[in-house]
């Protein structure tokens, strides 16, 4: 066994001079090829194809893609024959044919007889010419690469000329067949070609809305499926716990759940971590933008509907207060600028929630939301003298003064009163600022008569005295569900490519950043989306969602998919239909990837005609046993039906 080089087959002063990128001497599990590394000509004329592709420097991600296709039956005998009167010189979302050309003029100078591996420069010039992304010679990702390269292909060889209109029909709560077979019509009204023929399926996406339940169904086609890597059966899932008492900080709290537990599994963990008394109950919201995006409620939820970039916090409220108003605090601070000359305000922070029955005054709002401060008050410096620190006990002590000096029956301190000018509340209606209600000290809250359970949100603008006397850095730590790391949460024993299949297909929440609009609420909503499979093509490409980013980092997930080699039946996750062909697949190529992040090495796997695999590793093709395909470095997946 040996250690993965880092080279370039074909020499050239443009040439990075090491191979694939920023690693020196990559353990790329100790590959090497047996003694029986040959070009074509090595098992005569059956052995057509067999032909390796110089790295022109870091292009070995190019190079495993296309090898893959160039391995696909169906597509070489197409490019073998007279593709060239599919060409769509007109297209304006095509490359004027040129890309179909080159790639057809590589294809068959890999599968010419006796062929010496080939150098892809001329393919490569012309990718580049038409995605500059791709220019250079830095490393990419071949399942990018292949998406450009199949986009490409099909618009080149599109035999639609003129693309026409097509408006969309509503469903009209017609039959899903029937509206399915309406969209692939107008699907290939404009688009029809060898790439559609072959690579393309269909797939019905569903959204819910949470508030109405107005249901949105389309049918949608795909060139390959991007498959997640499931967790093990277990999950970690941190949150972030409040009391509404005043009497603690928020501090996260970590519970392990079942992968495909409910919201009542994740309630009785947490209950079980925090110790929580039988007359207390958890209020479970999801923040974003802080601001409280939704409340967790219903038992039966799945908690896959939680993402692990998800921002939760657990309150804890008194049962004895149920049914009294429910008000959310929301921080606000003046933002300064040296261009406007009106004020600005950002919100900050965790808000801060409590159960308050009390409305008669906008004094009773401020004094629950003191007790929520008190554990952010900061601490008295070590450098007031004693007359300070006399001074600031005895103002502790001493009962509030109205200001004709008479005891104020709130029973509240002179730094209360201090307080009064440090904080401004506002009763939020609507996101105008313009529409907010603001709340006067010794005058009723302007709002109706709460009604049971009424959730009332509220604007607290902070002075910068207020934030000068509160750790503010507290109140704005807020852990996601799950933080990513190397030693991260992916099971590494075997996970079967049936269960990435399950959590692609698994419904759950659109993102904050991704609502739905509602056409029946005539509002943004963070709708629940459901994929089913529909229609699958016979070439079916399946990439493994191995590279995982956050807002953070980023990270290479190494986990093993245990994938089947010579029956992948999908009938069970198709939706069943009259007339429905087999789903039956037996694998034929793979494109893999070693190494991490920062560097790493593509190869690919195919079957030949030979009916035996090989390893195409840029310019080097070796024989390699069935037992030797399944790696972790499998990547992308390529099957044909059965």
């Amino acid at each position: 066994m040996a250690v993965e080089q880092s080279w370039v087959d074909e020499p050239s002063s443009s040439s990075s001079p090491r191979m694939n990128g920023s690693v020196d001497k990559v353990n790329f599990f100790s590959r090497v090829p047996p003694p029986f590394a040959f070009n074509s000509s090595f098992y005569g004329p059956g052995a057509l194809g067999l032909t390796g592709l110089h790295n022109l420097g870091n292009t070995c991600f190019m190079n495993s893609a296309i090898q893959c296709l160039v391995h696909t039956p169906k597509l070489v005998d197409y490019f073998l024959g007279n593709f060239r009167k599919d060409l769509n010189y007109e297209n304006p979302l095509g490359m004027n044919g040129k890309l179909a050309i080159a790639f057809g003029d590589l294809l068959r100078k890999l599968w010419t007889p006796g062929a010496t591996p080939v150098s892809p420069r001329m393919f490569k010039s012309t990718i580049s010419s038409f995605a500059p992304r791709f220019s250079g010679y830095n490393q990419h990702d071949s399942q990018e690469f292949l998406s450009f390269l199949l986009d490409g292909l099909h618009e080149d060889l599109n035999r639609v000329k003129m693309k026409p209109y097509i408006e969309t029909k509503d469903d009209d709560s017609r039959p899903d067949e029937e509206v399915a077979d309406e969209y692939w019509k107008n699907h290939l009204c404009r688009n029809d070609s060898v790439i559609v023929d072959l690579y393309q399926g269909q797939y019905r996406s569903m959204l819910v809305c949470p508030v109405c339940k107005k249901l949105s169904t389309t049918f949608d086609p795909f060139m390959y499926l991007s498959l997640p890597l499931p967790s093990s059966t277990l999950r970690k899932m941190t949150l972030t716990v409040l009391s509404s008492d005043g009497t603690t900080l928020p501090h996260p709290v970590v519970v392990t759940v079942p992968d495909d537990g409910t919201f009542k599994d994740l309630v009785v963990a947490l209950g079980e971590a925090c110790s929580l008394r039988h007359n207390e109950t958890f209020l479970i919201a999801e923040i974003f933008n802080n601001s409280i995006l939704r409340v967790l409620e219903d038992p039966d939820d799945s908690l896959g509907l939680i993402r692990d970039n998800d921002q939760l916090v657990a309150y804890i409220l008194p049962t004895e207060m149920d049914g009294s108003p429910l008000v959310v605090f929301m921080h606000q601070q003046e933002e300064k600028s040296f261009i406007h000359s009106s004020p600005s305000f950002k919100k900050f922070g965790i808000p801060l929630v409590t159960r308050i029955s009390d409305f008669s005054k906008g004094s009773e709002i401020h004094k629950e939301f003191l007790k929520l401060l008190n554990p952010f008050i900061l601490p008295v410096e070590e450098s007031l003298n004693d007359a300070s620190r006399k001074r600031a006990h005895e103002d502790e002590e001493l009962e509030d003064t109205v200001p004709d000096g008479t005891a104020n029956s709130n029973n509240e301190t002179e730094n209360d009163l201090d307080a009064h000018c440090s904080f401004e509340y506002y009763v939020e209606n609507g996101k105008s600022h313009s529409n907010w209600s603001k709340i006067e000290m010794d005058e009723p809250v302007p709002i109706p008569i709460p009604k049971l359970n009424q959730q009332i949100d509220m604007i607290v603008s902070w002075s910068e005295k207020s934030i000068q006397e509160y750790d503010t850095s507290i109140l704005s730590m807020l852990p996601e569900v799950y933080r990513t790391t190397f030693s991260s949460k992916w099971n590494q024993d075997s996970i079967s490519l049936y269960k990435c299949v399950d959590a692609f297909l698994k419904e759950e929440p659109l993102g904050p950043d991704d609502m739905w609009y509602c056409p029946n609420c005539k509002e943004h909503r963070q709708a629940i989306k459901k994929l089913d499979l529909w229609r699958l093509p016979d070439i079916l490409v399946i990439h493994l969602k191995r590279f995982s980013y956050t807002r953070f980092f980023k990270n290479k997930l190494e986990a093993f998919v245990d994938f089947p080699i010579d029956d992948f039946d999908l009938s069970n996750y198709v939706i069943p239909k009259n007339n429905m062909p087999r789903h039956r697949y037996k694998l034929y190529a793979v494109s893999n990837h070693y190494g991490g992040l920062g560097g790493g090495h593509y190869t690919a796997f195919a079957k030949h005609g030979l009916d035996r695999w090989f390893e195409f590793d840029d310019g080097r093709v070796f024989g390699v046993t069935e037992e030797q395909i399944k790696t972790q470095a499998a990547y992308v997946l390529f099957y044909k039906r059965i």
